[in-house]
């Protein structure tokens, strides 16, 4: 659902926090990184991907600093004090809905590609990174700038 009060605080949430959301963290941090206050999680804790720390370069974003950690560390490290939980994947999806029944904070869900499941050239691996990356910096713009 998309609420209607103004942004102060976003999560981006997928599986494994070591694509998706550690993108969409740093090119919402790149945009709105003074103005919000922006962190990733995820299901399981991954390590970070060296494709998405590629294609970030390629528009200027270092991502480099990321730091992959779960949903349930980042509730008890600091609770979910959130306005908004951007969900990636269906089961971070399902888990943001869980942690937020009684909580006031609107969930939406984006639904992303997982790039690191695509085959092939390492061109053709980056195209996939580079198509969810473009992706995601639309929509973030799109939803958070307005």
């Amino acid at each position: 659902m998309t609420g209607t009060r103004k942004v102060q605080a976003v999560l981006f949430a997928c599986a494994m926090n070591a694509v998706r959301s550690p993108m969409a963290e740093a090119i919402a941090r790149h945009y709105f990184g003074q103005t919000l206050y922006i962190q990733s999680a995820g299901i399981r804790k991954g390590t970070v991907d060296g494709f998405a720390l590629s294609v970030m370069e390629e528009i200027g974003i270092d991502a480099k600093g990321h730091k992959p950690h779960t949903l349930e560390e980042l509730a008890d490290w600091e609770g979910l004090n959130f306005d908004l939980i951007i969900t990636l994947s269906p089961e971070a999806h399902h888990a943001a809905l869980e942690l937020t029944r009684t909580a006031s904070i609107d969930v939406e869900y984006w639904p992303t590609p997982d790039p690191s499941v695509v085959e092939g050239s390492r061109e053709i691996r980056l195209d996939a990174y580079r198509a969810v990356r473009d992706r995601l910096l639309s929509r973030i713009l799109e939803r958070l700038g307005g």
